[in-house]
């Protein structure tokens, strides 16, 4: 069984999915996702993302390289390649999926029973801000565009198998690991 995750930036995904593979270190491979924005620091070409151009992004969508794609704001694109889920899979673990609300949605049903999705939601909008504004990479602008797809994105909560609420993270955590262990093990 594959692992969907998906939440509004800033609810805690990759600081929850990093303990997940601590805890489970042999089971699970990172999809990691392609995009055209630019490297945060620190972040690396082919293990954080695929970087690439959105002339590239464009002949893999035409292609049919993708398992899904989106365009998140205006020349922003995000995609998971199919070549991820082969790459995994012929490692024998399954594939994590971190991916945008619209993504999840979308390989969920591309993979059916062969994916459990999971939404993490933080508890509420003044914490997602707070959280925002704490990693100093937003403008004034790019945080309240975060904040308006934020409530969208929460709007589709309920198309997930399970919710997890991250208010505190050793809870979301533990809540987390028991659901590998129930849906994914």
């Amino acid at each position: 069984m594959n692992l969907i995750v998906s939440a509004p930036s800033g609810s805690g995904k990759t600081t929850i999915l990093s303990k997940i593979f601590e805890m489970f270190p042999d089971v699970f491979g990172f999809s990691v996702s392609a995009t055209t924005r630019q490297p945060r620091k620190g972040e690396m070409h082919g293990k954080d993302y695929y970087f690439i151009s959105v002339e590239e992004f464009n002949r893999n969508i035409e292609q049919d390289a993708f398992l899904e794609f989106e365009q998140v704001y205006e020349g922003l694109f995000y995609g998971t390649l199919k070549s991820e889920i082969e790459r995994i899979n012929s490692s024998g673990k399954r594939a994590v999926f971190d991916v945008d609300v619209k993504g999840g949605i979308n390989i969920k049903q591309s993979l059916g029973n062969q994916a459990y999705s999971v939404f993490i939601m933080p508890p509420d909008l003044l914490t997602l801000e707070r959280r925002l504004k704490q990693r100093n990479t937003e403008t004034e602008d790019s945080l309240n565009k975060r904040l308006m797809r934020a409530e969208m994105e929460i709007s589709y909560a309920d198309k997930f198998d399970q919710i997890i609420i991250n208010g505190d993270l050793d809870v979301a955590v533990s809540e987390f690991a028991d659901i590998v262990r129930k849906h994914i093990l």
